[in-house]
């Protein structure tokens, strides 16, 4: 079994949801990032989404637009991401996930991207911009790597897409929780709750929800019907607020740890 498989299995034997922080690779440097994410280890995250910086990410908004602007500029590149995941590996137990998209891992090339993502530590994989029905030559270095392809679910997937997506992703199934990019919001699509419960007739791969989830109050709401919670946007904003301040890792902790209480102490 996998580690985000034993991560799952862990928090559901304790009737746990897992909270899965996003932060963009290198914003505002790769040093930040690397203490970020110890620091989200140790106030509870159990899975880290780490973001490779990208010049065109389609399904990004401002948020995390701007942070992969700032660390394209600072000459992060994949690469670089990858010997980051080599150093956390040995400071931090949970999972480690990349989200990128096609472009890089092509470039790189898909048997070497599934390999030195392992060989970094690397549990998973997300590329955003590639659907199900196009990634099999990925899937298939991915597995021979040990690497979880991971895929997403849209409010627009019809419940036979649903269902294949499932069958496809390993590791779990990202559902995106609105139409649209990646952002904060101040409410949940309305439909979300109908749209998991719908997944969950479908599948029993574990089922994490992002997109537009920012506050506490957002993952206490959809911590019943999910079995992880992923908050990008709100945590790369408060990076943003305090890039260059000495007190910018405590402030992501603090929020990281009123993120993760929700999910805690027997949701379901």
């Amino acid at each position: 079994m996998t580690r985000l498989g034993e991560t799952f299995d862990r928090l559901r034997a304790r009737r746990e949801r897992a909270l899965i922080p996003y932060f963009t690779a290198g914003d505002p440097s790769l040093g930040d990032t690397r203490r970020l994410v110890r620091e989200a280890a140790r106030r509870g995250a159990d899975i880290v989404e780490l973001g490779v910086p990208f010049s065109d990410p389609l399904a990004d908004g401002p948020v995390i637009q701007r942070a992969s602007q700032r660390a394209l500029a600072s000459g992060v590149t994949l690469p670089r991401v990858l010997e980051l995941c080599r150093d956390l590996r040995g400071e931090v137990p949970i999972p480690l996930v990349l989200l990128t998209y096609y472009n890089p891992v092509l470039a790189f090339g898909l048997k070497a991207f599934a390999r030195s993502s392992v060989d970094a530590g690397c549990d998973g994989v997300i590329v955003a911009d590639l659907p199900p029905e196009e990634a099999g030559p990925l899937a298939a270095e991915a597995g021979a790597a040990g690497l979880d392809l991971v895929h997403l679910v849209a409010p627009t997937s019809t419940p036979a897409r649903m269902r294949l997506i499932a069958r496809r992703s390993q590791g779990f199934v990202y559902v995106v929780s609105l139409t649209g990019v990646t952002g904060v919001r101040d409410e949940l699509a309305p439909d979300l709750v109908r749209q998991l419960r719908a997944l969950r007739r479908l599948t029993t791969r574990p089922i994490c929800v992002g997109f537009g989830i920012s506050t506490p109050e957002h993952v206490r709401r959809v911590a019943p019907d999910a079995d992880g919670v992923i908050v990008g946007s709100a945590v790369v904003r408060l990076i943003e607020q305090h890039q260059g301040q000495a007190g910018l890792v405590d402030e992501v902790g603090r929020f990281i740890a009123s993120l993760k209480a929700p999910l805690c102490h027997g949701v379901v």
